[in-house]
């Protein structure tokens, strides 16, 4: 069987049916690639902020743990030369006095120096959180959108109508979750984000 060039040439000049299907499919999934690729930036950029906030809590919290020791130190070294100062000479009474009120001063600074820490960590772990509404946005987003784009790749195949009408709910969901996340929407479906966590 011979390919008439002539029919070929009125084939493209004259799409059909499935030619206008495809030329949306192809549209479509360039447009969601695109958009697809400008929320992967803006969620690699929020992953990086959200690695930064975890290791600010983890170094803060570490060093609550250190001003702790120091004023459980500090404390128990206060204890220790009360508990000695009566046994020692008079003439040594001052000296043990002045360096009790240094280990008791020593212990409030470190008790404060220690709930600015820990107010510092707490604040970390709210960034965190934060960043975590913005990244499950982006994830739902992702998983919308690449399943929209399987369906389109089946409506490709199959040429069937219903199919990719029936694309275009992922496809609003998705853009809808990619809009909220680089938006900063507070557009959030809790229990499928714990489903999926």
């Amino acid at each position: 069987m011979d390919v008439d060039p002539i029919e070929t040439v009125d084939n493209l000049k004259q799409p059909n049916e499935s030619g206008r299907l495809n030329t949306l499919v192809a549209v479509m999934v360039a447009c969601l690639a695109t958009f697809m690729g400008v929320c992967k930036v803006k969620d690699d950029n929020i992953c990086q902020a959200m690695q930064q906030a975890q290791a600010d809590k983890i170094d803060h919290w570490a060093f609550y743990q250190a001003r702790n020791l120091r004023e459980e130190m500090a404390k128990s070294t206060s204890i220790q030369l009360r508990l000695a100062q009566p046994s020692r000479p008079k003439a040594e009474q001052e000296g043990y006095q002045q360096t009790i009120a240094h280990y008791d001063s020593l212990a409030v600074e470190q008790a404060t120096k220690k709930h600015q820490l820990q107010k510092q960590a707490e604040e970390d772990q709210k960034t965190y959180d934060t960043l975590n509404f913005r990244d499950d946005q982006f994830d739902l987003s992702d998983a919308l959108l690449a399943i929209s784009i399987s369906l389109l790749a089946i409506t490709a195949l199959t040429q069937k109508k219903w199919l990719f009408f029936a694309t275009l709910l992922p496809v609003v969901c998705g853009v809808l979750m990619g809009l909220a996340g680089l938006c900063g929407w507070h557009l959030h479906p809790t229990a499928l984000t714990a489903l999926l966590s």
